[in-house]
């Protein structure tokens, strides 16, 4: 029902996996990925525990092989499961078990796992492994982003579109790229545009987070500038006429708060201040452009009114006036 790549690269150490299906939240069930040891794609009636017992017995020094026959011996429904795995070191292994609902099966090299079921034909694996292939002077994320596209230019799952993700780890615990899309109509090429934006403006700002030996860093003024930005004015989107008016009304509020706070107050204090204020000067420009004349009168509050005493009463008027 799914058609995944798991792979390593050979130059950076990075492992990760892009897989796509035509059932919603494939990222979120097939993909599991762990920084420094491997990374797995679990399908074909997901067993989530395959993945998980994979990626421990691959820390505990197994080979990528071992350990994937080890989680399989341990699944009394393996001829349904299909999985591919990628050690930080050594060959891919995969394993399609023969109750899985054909077309399926599998591609193996010394730096990948391809794998897939439910497919249109064989055309499919064979696609993802050439792209992958001949793609060794991109990064990871790129390559197995290619190979994806390839995979669903060849065919793809024979039941259609519906999600499909991307997730790739450095030396951090954490991911340096998760995307995900669900419930799309054309999910490889909606993550593809994802993507792309994510690349100009995320991985400038996870390239800045904190690590395991620098737990202080924060990103560069230009990266936490551009994030304070409305999405559309960042780098990567298409911008309209309106979008680029306000664009332009942003940073010169942005400027000005900046030269306003930016003068005593740390970097991190700085970036704080301006996300809270961006979003009260966006509703002032909202509001600035909005005419209700023709909804509701204008209306003057009179405030010496609030306190003017009646003398002929000699109690105070606090009506206000319009």
């Amino acid at each position: 029902m799914t058609f995944s790549i798991v792979a390593r690269c050979d130059k950076s150490g990075a492992l990760g996996v892009a897989v796509s299906t035509a059932v919603p939240a494939v990222g979120a069930m097939c993909v599991y990925v762990r920084a420094g040891v491997g990374a797995v794609s679990t399908q074909s009636w997901v067993n989530p525990y395959l993945a998980l017992t994979t990626l421990d017995l691959l820390e505990s020094g197994a080979d990528t092989e071992s350990a994937l026959a080890q989680a399989l011996g341990r699944d009394p429904a393996a001829d349904l499961r299909q999985i591919g795995a990628i050690g930080h070191r050594g060959h891919g292994a995969a394993w399609t078990g023969v109750r899985c609902t054909d077309w399926a099966g599998q591609r193996t090299g010394a730096w990948y796992a391809i794998q897939g079921n439910m497919l249109v034909g064989a055309a499919t694996l064979d696609a993802m492994q050439a792209s992958f292939e001949a793609t060794r002077h991109l990064a990871l994320e790129e390559r197995l982003m290619q190979a994806l596209e390839a995979g669903q230019a060849a065919g793809g799952d024979m039941r259609g579109r519906q999600s499909a993700a991307l997730k790739v780890v450095r030396d951090e615990a954490y991911a340096w790229v998760d995307l995900r899309v669900d419930e799309h109509e054309n999910p490889v090429a909606e993550l593809r545009r994802v993507f792309d934006i994510a690349r100009q403006q995320m991985t400038p700002f996870v390239e800045g987070m904190p690590t395991r030996d620098d737990p202080g860093r924060a990103p560069p003024p230009d990266v936490t500038r551009m994030l304070l930005m409305p999405p559309l004015s960042r780098p990567g989107a298409t911008m309209r006429e309106r979008d680029v008016h306000e664009h332009d009304v942003a940073s010169d509020h942005i400027d000005q708060l900046a030269r306003w706070i930016g003068v005593d107050f740390a970097d991190d204090r700085v970036a704080h201040n301006l996300s809270v204020y961006r979003s009260i000067l966006t509703e002032i420009d909202k509001l600035r452009t909005l005419d209700l004349a023709d909804r509701h009168p204008a209306v003057v509050f009179d405030v010496k009114r609030l306190y003017r005493t009646d003398r002929s009463s000699g109690t105070q008027d606090t009506t206000e006036s319009a």
